[in-house]
């Protein structure tokens, strides 16, 4: 936290010491790594730029097929009728938390969301698998098998993401995790995120250090982007590897700001995602692995640490010395309308002290 209202992103910062040769030794070393993983990153963005440019100049061969498939999209200027926010949970197995979100959609108009699951392939849900009607028969038919800081993420959110298109009624996009909670209820999430003409996207692909966000929150265009995509992608999945102990380059986690960038559309962009996250930054030094999020559980998730969450009004990063204040087309607003992670016992709380209403 930066202060009231106010949240610090975790960085990565660099252990100065000084005295001893030793030292110097080891700062040099240091030194040679953060350069060796920074060159990388530059490689790779110096390949997605020639590959950009080369597709910039063949542009204008797009094949009829490809214009036929799109031909099924429907932009929001054409769109006539109710819309909807298309929930895209990416999920492990099943919906811990099911409970929580099915009393959330109970209270909404059907015509005003869609719900779309991305589990392992086969899982089905239905009466035996989910304790609400809300997620039955919603699991995607084509799923693929995921692995974390792979590749394979990417593909599932294209998937969930395609699936979600052929309803020309979703112009808004919103990717949750299985241990996401909802922060308000559905009236307030649904003005929020139609209310804005921008994706929220946390974005900065330049800054080697900044910690990146998955959870998007995408317009209809920006999906069809996303979707469409046979550039950027195939050069995500052959050069950004997960690296065993320091984060390098993970797909899920810069594939689409990279997209986005590229195609011109950062100004589209609120650059700060609508999930909030708690970072254990230092118990993950102490075990020498990477961030990991903490789990709220039902003692932790109490009546007045939620408030602080949804209290929160700006983001600071501080690798770029910026502040984010939270807004929805130009009015200020709060930062965060989802949380992660929490346990079942933590939602249940939620559910019981009405936080949602």
């Amino acid at each position: 936290m930066a202060g009231r209202g106010g949240i610090l992103l975790p960085t990565k910062k660099k252990m100065t010491m000084t005295s001893a040769p030793a030292t110097m030794t080891s700062t040099k070393k240091l030194r040679f790594s953060h350069f060796r993983q920074n060159l990388k990153v530059v490689i790779l963005i110096s390949i997605l730029l020639c590959i950009f440019g080369f597709w910039k100049f063949q542009s204008q061969f797009v094949s009829s097929a490809k214009t036929a498939q799109l031909s099924r999209r429907v932009g929001p200027t054409l769109f006539v009728g109710p819309r909807k926010i298309a929930f895209l949970f990416l999920t492990r197995r099943h919906l811990p938390l099911d409970f929580l979100w099915g009393s959330l959609f109970e209270e909404a108009d059907a015509t005003s969301y869609s719900i779309y699951i991305h589990s392992e392939p086969g899982f089905v849900f239905d009466e035996s698998t989910t304790r609400s009607p809300m997620f039955y028969g919603r699991q995607l038919s084509n799923s693929i098998q995921v692995a974390w800081g792979e590749s394979s993420m990417i593909e599932a959110e294209r998937l969930l993401l395609n699936a979600a298109l052929e309803d020309p009624a979703n112009q808004r996009f919103v990717l949750l995790s299985d241990s996401c909670v909802p922060l308000y209820n559905f009236s307030y999430i649904y003005h929020y995120v139609m209310k804005s003409p921008k994706s929220f996207v946390d974005s900065d692909i330049v800054a080697y250090y900044t910690w990146k966000f998955q959870w998007f929150t995408l317009i209809r265009k920006h999906a069809e982007v996303v979707v469409d995509d046979e550039l950027i992608f195939p050069v995500f999945r052959k050069y950004c590897k997960k690296l065993q102990k320091q984060h390098n380059c993970i797909p899920d986690e810069h594939y689409l700001q990279t997209l986005l960038t590229m195609m011109g559309l950062d100004k589209e962009l609120e650059r700060r995602t609508l999930t909030y996250t708690l970072w254990n930054e230092f118990a993950s030094k102490m075990e020498g692995k990477g961030w990991h999020p903490v789990t709220f559980s039902h003692a932790s998730a109490t009546a007045q640490r939620i408030q602080e969450i949804k209290d929160i009004n700006h983001v600071y990063y501080e690798t770029e010395f910026r502040t984010e204040w939270c807004r929805t087309n130009s009015t200020a607003a709060p930062c965060f309308l989802f949380a992660r992670k929490f346990s079942q016992g933590a939602a249940m709380r939620l559910l019981s002290e009405r936080w949602l209403q």
